[in-house]
Formats: structure tokens, sequence, C-alpha cells
């Protein structure tokens, strides 16, 4: 515990001094600008927008998403309306700062984009993606300047899978719940028209025997850590420091023999990442372990992946196939490649604000990511939900 609060207090005490150093900087070559809270009104936004485009517009199959500020129009029959019309209502709505008209996956009408100093979201010269709005400085901001990993089967959120062992004798059928997520405590802009924020971020994930009778815990994974990472068009970054311990379920002890390893390390990591005509993601970088035990636990990691999320949708919007593969070379295990890969339909809804629900297809292939087991190879498929905010 020590040592994890030494930790903590290092890392804020280089991201405070970072945050002194930049908003003086700023603060001596810029005059003071009132910014938009356009995280703030985006369910309002949201709602108001649906409820206009019925009445007014006679819409009621579209699908709207607000995200700082911008509102994005999904909806059939939009080429027989009055699509200019139906921009500048929008646009009329306190708090917004762009709309887009979209049928079919295709841009129908949209506002011209806008310069930084509005806040809101751009696209760059080629068109090929959106940026996330310039707002200033906001404490506890909606969403993430580095999206989350798709097919990392150690990235904090909300899932539950069921997996089937292709290769173990001991575990043929088995579960596995997971929680965890990212919180931003402050976001403000940053050199290169960017972003940077940092926060902390915490998950547990479990495993459990589904052909035992009491339906055993085998093994969880306790992580937890504090991040900051910076953003600018489609280029992202994030640098992590934090603990991980593994422990096995008290009833898979007792009906087993297996010897108990005391699995705890630090770890520092930096990832990077890139998108392509807002579509598709690679992304890659590396960790390195200390004060880990077992002492002798080699240190150096790096990961890398692709990512595919359709630009189409189906369902009046609320379909989305994905694809995402993960991989993962650690020295421990000699460098020999671990391989995760999800694919399927993920779910969305304006309603829910930014939360997703992803239903997967999920296959990996390697060294066990459950830390009691990080020395025996795995081969499992599975089917797995998972919600991301």
């Amino acid at each position: 515990m020590n040592r994890m609060i030494r930790i903590v207090l290092m890392t804020l005490l280089m991201f405070g001094s970072a945050v002194g150093m930049f908003s003086a900087r700023r603060a001596a070559a810029e005059p003071p600008v009132t910014q938009p809270q356009a995280n703030n009104e985006d369910s309002y936004i949201t709602g108001y927008a649906a409820a206009i485009l019925e009445r007014d517009f006679h819409i009621s199959n579209g699908v709207v998403q607000v995200q700082h500020g911008v509102i994005i129009v999904n909806a059939r029959n939009l080429a027989g309306a009055d699509q200019q019309k139906i921009v500048e209502t929008l646009s009329a709505i306190r708090g917004v700062t762009r709309v887009e008209l979209h049928e079919n996956g295709k841009v129908l009408a949209s506002t011209p984009p806008v310069s930084p100093s509005t806040g809101a979201l751009r696209r760059d010269a080629k068109g090929m993606g959106a940026e996330l709005a310039s707002v200033g400085s906001t404490f506890l901001p909606d969403g993430y300047l580095f999206d989350q990993l798709l097919a990392d089967p150690r990235w904090p959120h909300f899932s539950l899978a069921y997996i089937y062992s292709l290769n173990d004798k001991e575990l043929g059928s088995a579960g596995q719940a997971n929680f965890g997520e990212t919180l931003t405590f402050y976001r403000d802009q940053a050199p290169f028209d960017g972003q940077w924020e940092f926060g902390i971020q915490g998950g547990v994930f479990s495993l459990f025997d589904l052909e035992a009778k009491s339906k055993d815990l085998i093994n969880a994974d306790y992580r937890g850590g504090v991040f900051a990472t910076y953003r600018t068009h489609d280029f992202s970054t994030i640098l992590r420091v934090f603990h991980q311990s593994s422990h096995l379920g008290d009833e898979f002890v007792l009906r087993n023999t297996t010897k108990r390893i005391n699995l705890s390390y630090e770890e520092v990591e930096a990832l990077v990442s890139y998108k392509f005509f807002q579509a598709f993601r690679l992304y890659g970088g590396g960790g390195y372990l200390f004060d880990q035990e077992p002492a002798d636990l080699k240190p150096g990691r790096i990961q890398y992946g692709a990512e595919f999320e359709s630009p189409w949708t189906y369902g009046n919007g609320a379909l989305r196939p994905i694809l995402a593969a993960n991989l993962q070379n650690e020295e421990e295990s000699n460098w020999s490649t671990d391989i995760s890969v999800r694919g399927g339909i993920q779910f969305e809804n304006w309603q829910l604000g930014h939360r997703k629900l992803q239903l997967l297809v999920e296959y990996f292939k390697g060294y066990s990511p459950n830390g009691q087991f990080y020395t025996r190879k795995i081969e499992t498929i599975g089917l797995g939900a998972h919600l991301r905010f």
C-alpha cells in the first residue's frame, strides 16, 4: 500500500507541475476567453433536437447523436426533406456548434467547418475525421481523449462473457465478469491544436468455473492507477502508471492443489494511437514492470493492435459492425505473441448518450491474461457483452 501511495503522489505531483507551467504560459499569451459549456449541454441538445425533428419536420425515424455540441442526425428519406431548413433550425439551439445530416452513411448537408476558437467539432482539410471540441478548462469532462482498446483483455470496463477452453482439460466452460472505468478529472487545451487530460483508472477482472457445482471463483485481478492523455486531430497518446495484484478464489483453492503465486507489480505504460478515415485505428506501445513480485518476473512488454468500426450503421443507425485485434509480447514469455480478436455488433442509441453495448465473438491464444496462471498457454473462444461509456 505504501508503494502505491508513493506512486500516486509522485504522478500527481508531475501532473500538477505540468498543469501549472502550461496554464501560466497560456495565461500570459492569451486574453481571457469565455468557452462554451458543450459537455454539460449534450443531453439537453439531444432531446430538444429530436423533438424539433418530429414536431416541425415529421422525422420520427431519425437517430440523433450529440457530442460536444455537434449534432449528427441519421435518418431515412432526408433527401426529400428541406435539408437546409433542418440544419438552420437545429443550429439555432443553444450550445450547438455544428449540424450534420446523414443517410446511409453519407453526409447530405452540414454547417460549414468552424475555427478552433469556436469550440466546435471540426474536420481537417481532407475530411478525414472529427476532432474533439476545444472547450477550455473542464473538470470531470465527458468522453475520452484516448479511446478504449476494444480487444485488450485488461482494459477496464463493464463486461460479461462466456468462454470455452480449446486446450485446457482442467477448465472447459468458464465465465468472466469484469468491471471498471476511466474517470477523467481535468481536461484543457494543449499545444498543436490539441487537448490533454488526467485522471484515474481501475478495474476488477474475474474468472469463474461454470462446470463446478458452486461456480467457483478461480482468479481475480485488481488493477488501479493514474493516467495522462494527449490528443490532436486523429492522433492520441496515453501514459499510465498502475498497480496490479492477482488472487485465487477460496473455493478453487480448497478443491485444487494449485500453488498460489503472490503476483503483484507496478507498471508504467505508454501507448500511441492514430485513426484513419474515422473507421480504422492502429495503436502500439509498451510497458515496463517495477517493484514486481516474484522478484524475477521479467519487466518488458510491448502491445499493438488494430480496430475497425464501420462508418455505416444499420437499423436506423442503431447497429454498427466492429472488429478488433490486440497483440502482446512479454519478456517473461520469451516475447511470444498473445493474440486477442473480437468482432461483432455495437448497439448505439442517442437516448443512452455515450454508452454503447457490444455483443462480440471473442478468441484468445497465448499465455493466460489471468494473473495467477500467467505461465499457462491457453486457447479460448467465447461470446461477450461489453458496455462502453
